[in-house]
């Protein structure tokens, strides 16, 4: 009798979880099969921002302006001046890594902001290997790089609107800025009844 009662509700519960399952599957990161959200950035805003920022950067030819190539980048503050909670390293890590493959510029890890460098521990090989030496081989930066990423909100009716502006500075050890970038995103949409 107990198995008579048990097997028919294991199957009912296999159906009930089955039946709610979700239809998760791969889309290829930053194509149009991705979610895109007007109130927060997503992944093919900051690969849009990034490729033609980078793009307009290696064009500029800002970065040949070094007597000893590559030049070397240090990356400074990325204000986020939107509602919401972002890590600027979504945008920079892909303008660091296209720049590192074209070959026109390296970027410092051994220091930052603050004193706090992006990597400890290379840091502290770095000042071990110029105590060695007896030299001093820290601090070579050509240029650093600075940003802001700014939300501006729109609504008309049930629409609702949202733009982002990626700006970037790219300033040289002398102080003045000798590349400037912006790459603004806008989105649209209509309203839900759930509220933006």
């Amino acid at each position: 009798m107990k198995n008579k009662i048990i097997i028919p509700l294991m199957a009912a519960s296999a159906v009930f979880v089955t039946g709610c399952g979700t239809n998760a599957h791969y889309v290829q990161t930053g194509g149009t099969q991705n979610v895109v959200s007007i109130g927060q950035i997503n992944i093919q805003d900051y690969i849009q921002a990034a490729s033609a920022m980078t793009g307009d950067l290696l064009a500029s030819g800002a970065l040949d302006r070094v007597k000893t190539p590559p030049a070397v980048l240090a990356i400074s503050r990325i204000v986020n001046n939107t509602g919401q909670q972002i890590d600027t390293d979504l945008l920079v890590k892909k303008i660091r890594v296209a720049l590192l493959q074209s070959g026109k510029a390296v970027t410092t890890t051994t220091f930052g902001l603050g004193g706090q460098a992006e990597d400890p521990l290379a840091s502290g090989l770095q000042q071990k290997n110029d105590f060695m030496n007896d030299k001093n081989t820290t601090g070579r930066v050509d240029f650093s790089l600075s940003g802001k990423i700014i939300q501006l909100n729109a609504r008309a009716g049930n629409t609702s609107q949202a733009t982002y502006s990626f700006q970037l500075s790219l300033t040289d050890n002398q102080g003045l800025a000798v590349w400037e970038g912006e790459k603004e995103i806008t989105k649209q949409g209509t309203q839900s009844a759930v509220g933006f």
